[in-house]
């Protein structure tokens, strides 16, 4: 099995700071992208960043020049770097990985459990 596990949200004011951290675990074979995705009540899911195993990161529109998205030394782990937020980013945050699992098919995509940003104005 695979786990993901997310910290990192909070409340905080406009303008401020967060950063989401997401660990990786299990018979995870390769990783081939990890990424964040956010939903806010009432709202779909949306991508907000991701990056490949090579070091490519995409950004939403809404994220680019705010956020940064960035994977630890052992890539398994990814962390979204969150600046000069506003009201509108508040949702609840999921860490996504496309990965294969030793003895496993093809890339499958896995979810954490989520955690809560809010930002308030």
């Amino acid at each position: 099995q695979v786990q993901l596990v997310e910290s990192g949200g909070g409340l905080v004011q406009a303008g401020g700071s967060l950063r989401l951290s997401c660990a990786a675990s299990g018979i995870i074979f390769s990783i081939n992208a990890m990424g964040w995705y956010r939903q806010a009540p009432g709202k779909q899911r949306e991508l907000v960043a991701a990056i490949t195993s090579g070091g490519s990161t995409n950004y939403a529109y809404s994220a680019k020049g705010r956020f940064t998205i960035s994977r630890g030394d052992a890539k398994n782990t990814v962390y979204l770097q969150m600046n000069s937020l506003k009201p509108e980013d508040t949702a609840v945050y999921y860490c996504n990985a496309n990965l294969h699992t030793v003895g496993g098919p093809g890339g499958r995509d896995y979810w954490g459990q989520g955690t809560q940003v809010t930002v308030s104005s």
